[in-house]
Formats: C-alpha cells, sequence, structure tokens
C-alpha cells in the first residue's frame, strides 16, 4: 500500500522581500517560517526547501543504513546523521547542486571498513536518494564512535 504525506505552504508577495509559512499536515511538522533570504543569507529563524530536504535525507538515510546494518546482524546503538545541501546560482537559476551526507554510529561489531560500505549503501537505496540521483551530486562520511 503506498503511503502519501502532504505538505503546505502559504507565500505572501514578492520573492525577495515577501515570506511564508510551511509544514505537514500530520502533525509531526509544525508551521515554520520561510524566505528568500533564509535560503540564501542567514536564516533569522527561519528555514528553507534546502534545509527541509536535507532534514528529508537525513532522516530517510539514517533509516536506510540501520536496516542495512540490522541485515548484517549488527544493528546500531546510535546512529547520527548530518546532511547538508547546497543551494547555489548555476548559469541564469538556483540548483541544489550537493548533498553531503555524515554519519556516525555506535555499532558493536563492525570494522570502520564494514561500516562505510554499509553507509554508502544506504546512501544509494535510501528512497530520498533515489529522487536525487541523477541530479544532486550526493557525498557520505561515515565514522565509527
Amino acid at each position: 500500500m503506498a503511503a502519501k504525506r502532504t505538505a503546505r505552504a502559504v507565500w505572501s508577495g514578492d520573492l525577495i522581500h515577501g515570506h511564508g509559512t510551511v509544514g505537514g499536515t500530520s502533525g509531526g511538522l509544525g508551521e515554520v517560517g520561510v524566505s528568500w533570504a533564509a535560503r540564501t543569507e542567514a536564516p533569522g529563524g527561519k528555514t528553507s526547501p534546502e534545509e527541509l530536504l536535507a532534514a528529508a535525507h537525513a532522516s530517510c538515510f539514517s533509516m536506510a543504513l540501520s536496516a542495512g546494518l540490522g541485515r548484517m546482524q549488527k544493528p546500531p546503538e546510535r546512529l547520527s546523521v548530518s546532511a547538508t545541501a547546497t543551494f547555489d546560482k548555476v548559469g541564469d537559476g538556483w540548483k541544489v547542486t550537493t548533498m553531503e551526507l555524515a554519519v556516525s554510529g555506535k555499532v558493536p561489531g563492525i570494522s570502520a571498513d564494514e561500516f562505510l560500505a554499509a553507509a554508502t549503501a544506504a546512501s544509494q537505496g535510501c528512497p530520498i536518494s533515489g529522487a536525487l540521483k541523477g541530479n544532486v551530486a550526493i557525498s557520505v562520511t561515515a565514522k565509527l564512535e
């Protein structure tokens, strides 16, 4: 059965001086402010589509890595993932150019090489990575705690 999730955004004003809000309908993501300045300058307590994309990727990747480690019979005690989306001007427009995934983990009985291999596989197999594939360069770093 397919799962559908919905988010809503409301925007007021022009691009440079305007502002808006975005939130999910599940109740898990409260309504937060967005603005062009939050995308290209200092966030000022607001978010951006790129930060939301990075959050989605970090959570998706952590689940994919946890599943992969479980299949290896080496479930993690803890995974800490950060995802950094780069939003940059390319030609006449703007684009998410890169996504950097960094994971540290406490995983009993695993070597650093095995952990990196599992993280690399997870970065290629998580659904958000799949949505970005061919459009955004994804890199992964992994270290054991």
